[in-house]
């Protein structure tokens, strides 16, 4: 999530601390609504997962809700809530939300279609602090919606003007890195705004309107019969997965909050969940532009060096960003 870069909101003095119990299957921490009437990204998970038992009955909890459900930060104030749900056509639905004492606040959600299904990814990255909010908001292409058009066309066509929409209403937020834009769609919401009630209102607009389309193309989407089709869209899914778990800059945030240990668990084996169990390739062999040489991996975040200031895709969803200087 390239809004998470600005983890230096966060203390840098934060040490690991074990992990607090969790609960079985209970699904009330994560999605209880605070009693205040400040603004609070628990009413999104709440709408997420109202809509998505309306669209598929049959959402149960994860077995990964026994291990991941709420943790505390060894300032023993700030709270981590986690919630994960699958369903048929839902390999995986989960939420990560922080809330901190000086209202610090982070939303991480996304939904994940079983390899039978080339739905896109939902994914939710919000971030608050004071007067600060960046968001990313998308429905992020398994395939290539860059240099192919098929996949474009067949899940992105009807929602450019939906895209367009917010586009206009939150602007595009500055630098994106030409490898991360991989990963989005032409009608991904990347923007940076001062906090105010009409701009929390547009946003929670946003999320529910990009949510319900995503819920649209779920209830559309036929099951893949060819095994070979269902091979491709399982590694693409496991490369989505391998990128975001190894270059998200969200680490960084959590390890500072419950430090690397169980930052690494909760990133691998919760928010990316499926990169040790979708694939064996490892973050190298997908990207090998990052090899060191010595076969470490290169932290930067960019090894082209190209970045977008500008949105990459004109009104109708063509992508124009190679004609960027």
């Amino acid at each position: 999530m390239e809004s998470l870069s600005s983890s230096s909101f966060l203390p840098a003095t934060i040490k690991p601390h074990p992990l607090s119990s969790t609960t079985k299957h209970k699904i009330s921490p994560c999605c209880s609504m605070k009693a205040a009437s400040t603004f609070s990204y628990q009413k999104f998970i709440q709408f997420a997962l109202d809509e998505t038992r309306l669209s598929t009955p049959h959402l149960t909890p994860s077995y990964l809700q026994e291990d991941f459900s709420t943790l505390k930060a060894v300032d023993r104030k700030t709270e981590l809530k986690m919630c994960s749900f699958q369903a048929p056509k839902i390999r995986l639905l989960r939420s990560l939300s922080i809330e901190q004492s000086d209202g610090m606040q982070v939303l991480d959600l996304a939904v994940f279609p079983e390899a039978e299904f080339d739905l896109p990814i939902f994914c939710a990255n919000f971030f608050t602090s004071g007067d600060t909010n960046i968001v990313v908001l998308d429905l992020n292409p398994l395939h290539d919606v860059i240099n192919e058009t098929q996949y474009k066309q067949k899940y992105y066509r009807s929602l450019i003007p939906l895209g367009m929409k917010y586009a206009e209403l939150l602007p595009w937020g500055g630098k994106l890195t030409s490898e991360s834009l991989k990963f989005f769609s032409p009608i991904v919401i990347w923007t940076r705004f001062s906090s105010s009630r009409e701009k929390h209102n547009i946003l929670f607009s946003a999320f529910t309107d990009y949510y319900k389309a995503w819920l649209s193309l779920m209830n559309q989407a036929t099951k893949e019969t060819d095994s070979s089709q269902i091979s491709l869209n399982r590694e693409a899914q496991h490369r989505y997965l391998t990128w975001r778990a190894q270059k998200d800059p969200g680490y960084h945030l959590l390890k500072r909050l419950i430090g690397e240990t169980l930052a690494e668990d909760v990133v691998k084996k919760f928010l990316f969940h499926g990169v040790n169990e979708l694939g064996n390739k490892t973050f190298l062999d997908y990207f090998p532009e990052y090899d060191c040489g010595d076969g470490s991996i290169n932290e930067k975040r960019s090894i082209v060096g190209k970045s977008f200031e500008n949105r990459p895709w004109d009104a109708s969803g063509v992508f124009i960003g190679d004609t960027f200087s």
